[in-house]
């Protein structure tokens, strides 16, 4: 939709996100990605503008992740690595895991060194940086102890941090490390206001991970406008969702997982040109 071509490898393949009460599926694992990877290579179609990575289960899979990546970077020095660490978020104040635990540290040595962009929420930041996250302030040194391992443009995509709007609204932050002509290092730092939607949805990470590889490439030099439609994008998908799986359900009940599924279909003019409804702060 954004213009890119895209190859794709599932790392489960299961009937359903894990946002139902049941699903049944398989997770790939590191010989078998290998596998699929090595099929590329023998063709001489391994070439590649981006790599981007999400929900993963497996410790040697993500590990194979790395070794491919920086394969992949040294026949093309220009390859720009994105991340969505998928670990993990908060509920009720709480953090929690939903994959297993092994998978921190290969994130933590292994993953976060080698990625040029990561769109971690609170929790994960707070996960890979070893420090919790309590102030604006706090968060952004936690984005400098990220930047130090490696990526040049982190996004903490939510967090729970107070808005001056109230607590119907997200806090999300974005830092991005720039290198001037001259060899000195200037980093834009910018801060958005997000209305909260009142529901669970399943995706968004992934979707705002795509959509910000889209927007950063259109926009390399400014991460306030990329982040401005991505997150207004993200706005137009998930009221559009809210709205029909509302409908759906009828007055008084609680939409079910298939309802929330997200509009994705639907919001192609949005996310192809979204009108910007949230705009970014400049730290």
């Amino acid at each position: 939709v954004l213009g890119f071509e895209i190859d794709a490898v599932n790392s489960v393949q299961f009937s359903n996100h894990t946002g139902y009460a049941h699903w049944k599926g398989q997770v790939l694992n590191a010989h078998e990605l290998q596998e699929l990877y090595e099929g590329l290579k023998l063709n001489s179609v391994n070439k590649y503008d981006y790599v981007l990575t999400g929900y993963t289960r497996d410790k040697s899979f993500l590990a194979m992740v790395v070794d491919i990546v920086r394969e992949l970077k040294q026949q093309n020095s220009r390859l720009v690595y994105v991340c969505d660490p998928v670990m993990g978020d908060k509920w009720n104040g709480e953090g929690s895991m939903y994959v297993p635990e092994d998978l921190l540290p290969v994130y933590r040595e292994k993953v976060v060194p080698v990625a040029d962009i990561i769109t971690p929420n609170q929790f994960e930041a707070e996960l890979l940086s070893g420090r919790k996250i309590h102030s604006q302030e706090e968060a952004l040194a936690v984005m400098d102890v990220l930047h130090a391992m490696g990526p040049d443009t982190v996004v903490i995509t939510s967090s729970d941090l107070p808005s001056s709007r109230g607590s119907d609204y997200l806090i999300a932050l974005g830092s991005q490390r720039m290198k001037r002509p001259d060899g000195t290092t200037v980093t834009e730092r910018i801060r958005m206001e997000m209305r909260r939607v009142d529901a669970v949805f399943v995706g968004t990470g992934d979707l705002f991970a795509a959509m910000l590889l889209a927007w950063t490439h259109k926009h390399p030099d400014s991460l306030k406008v990329a982040c401005e439609k991505t997150v207004s994008a993200m706005h137009h998908v998930l009221q559009r969702t809210i709205r029909c799986a509302r409908a759906q359900a009828g007055e008084g009940q609680k939409p079910s997982p298939a309802q929330l599924e997200l509009r994705m279909v639907q919001s192609k003019k949005d996310i192809e040109d979204p009108e910007i409804v949230v705009q970014a702060t400049v730290l």
